[in-house]
């Protein structure tokens, strides 16, 4: 069961309709525009569109808990469903283990072959090879922008530093996206499926034409002045495309190939960070890809063991935002109220819950998949890792984001913190981020710090050392 080589080699607008029925399992892949799978099986038979909500995915750690996600999904499914209807087709949604879904959907309509794009984790191969054992499917690209496990070293394996896996990745052209279909056979009468009701999310309507819009609005008005003003998060600089990426109601590899048009590195500085950013999505999923075991263990063995303080009073006042750093806590807020968070926040509250706080990585990339509306394995549990230095290309253990720092650089004027933190909304200039040094009055009740730096980081640096020490007498032990 691997990607399709053939898939590329024809894009057309309609496709045409034979009378064998197939089906496109839609996955995160929930859109009609260059859309692999649904064009193969389009190319195969006439496709029936089946979405299985599988309770051993919503139920799973990562999943339970995300409710404005779940939510956003639903409402992404929804939109999708009236966008087959307008080409003649619709959407069908069932409950169920997939592999009984979709064989039976399969007996009923009397297919022969399941298309559907392939994953990465752990849980979604495992899908396919259950689905794989009642029905024929074939697995297209579609979740990344290249196929799963495509760029290698020349011995096959896979990077462990960016910059390489990114020179490999920009040494093969990339195709052109495939259209469209401007029309789709009617799904068979008698074909039942669940209802769902769509429940719009202020900030991030859900589906393929709100993703679309703002790809046109970001590539077209904004990509420009991506490089510099995509730390601050008082402006509005970056494309906020996460949630749609996550579900695949925007091609990655569409939004790769809109950016890379824009030109070079030197002629277009913003559009070649911002393919950074999502060649750094496609760096992780090949990680988990080739090593799911980063999923729950150090990537740097050197790392592992850690000492953990895990003071629950701490951790609850850096998920509610009461940590007395206004950059961190406008953050955690931000989050709790709109399922998103700016990039540069999601680094220095993740800095400031490990190394300041010296809680496990694990406790900070659970609380992000609760809340995260673009909660995605690969890149969460990347990000976390790069932060604690425990991971792939991550950053030296001993780098510390000193929140106050941060919030001088990055949100100059206070806006950022002033807009997610009403207690300091009347605090002016440079002493929001410093509240300590205000009298009561002006703080407004806003918290006290919970830890002080300079000695979290000393505690930190030490614990390290330890885990650094004690795993290397191991490998040294346990060496031929």
């Amino acid at each position: 069961m691997h990607p399709d080589p053939d898939v590329w080699d024809a894009c057309c607008g309609t496709v045409s309709l034979r009378t064998m029925n197939t089906i496109w399992w839609v996955r995160r892949d929930m859109r009609l525009h260059d859309n692999a799978a649904l064009h193969a099986a389009s190319r195969a038979g006439a496709p029936v569109p089946v979405f299985v909500l599988d309770e051993q995915v919503l139920q799973s750690r990562y999943h339970r808990n995300a409710k404005r996600r779940i939510e956003f999904m639903t409402d992404g499914l929804s939109a999708l469903d009236a966008e087959l209807r307008a080409l003649g087709s619709r959407l069908i949604i069932r409950e169920g283990r997939v592999d009984d879904v979709l064989s039976a959907v399969a007996a009923e309509v009397q297919a022969v072959e399941v298309f559907a794009a392939g994953d990465v984790t752990p849980f979604g191969r495992l899908q396919e090879a259950q689905v794989g054992r009642r029905v024929a499917l074939r697995l297209f690209t579609g979740i990344g922008i290249r196929p799963n496990g495509a760029v290698s070293k020349p011995d096959g394996s896979g990077y462990s530093v960016f910059g390489a896996f990114r020179r490999a990745w920009l040494s093969t052209p990339l195709p052109d996206p495939i259209a469209s279909p401007t029309q789709l056979p009617a799904v068979p009468d008698g074909i039942l499926g669940i209802d769902v009701v769509a429940a719009p999310l202020r900030g991030f309507p859900a589906g393929e034409t709100e993703a679309l819009r703002r790809l046109d609005e970001f590539t077209f008005k904004r990509i420009d002045g991506y490089s510099e003003e995509r730390d601050r998060p008082d402006l509005d600089g970056t494309s906020a495309l996460s949630p749609y990426l996550k579900f695949g109601m925007l091609s990655p590899r569409m939004a790769a190939a809109r950016t890379m048009a824009r030109g070079s590195d030197e002629e277009r500085s913003g559009a070649s960070r911002w393919l950074d950013e999502l060649l750094w999505r496609e760096f992780y999923m090949d990680v988990v890809y080739r090593q799911p075991a980063v999923l729950s263990e150090e990537f740097n063995p050197r790392l592992r063991g850690i000492q953990w303080v895990n003071a629950a009073d701490d951790i609850e006042a850096w998920k509610e935002g009461r940590t007395g750093y206004p950059f961190v806590d406008a953050g955690m807020r931000q989050l709790l109220h709109t399922g998103w968070m700016h990039n540069r926040a999601r680094m220095v509250t993740a800095s400031f819950l490990v190394k300041n706080l010296l809680c496990d990585w694990r406790i900070g990339e659970q609380w992000f998949m609760d809340q995260l509306l673009d909660g995605d394995l690969p890149s969460n549990n990347g990000g976390w890792q790069w932060v604690a230095g425990t991971g792939t290309d991550a950053a030296p253990y001993f780098r510390v984001f000193n929140p106050v720092v941060q919030g001088h650089r990055f949100d100059p004027t206070g806006e950022y913190v002033r807009r997610w933190v009403p207690e300091l909304a009347t605090v002016s200039g440079r002493d929001i981020h410093e509240p300590w040094k205000l009298s009561a009055e002006s703080r407004a009740g806003y918290p006290p710090p919970i830890v002080d730096i300079a000695e979290s980081r000393q505690r930190l640096l030490a614990a390290y050392a330890e885990a650094r020490s004690r795993n290397a007498v191991v490998q040294r032990a346990s060496a031929p």
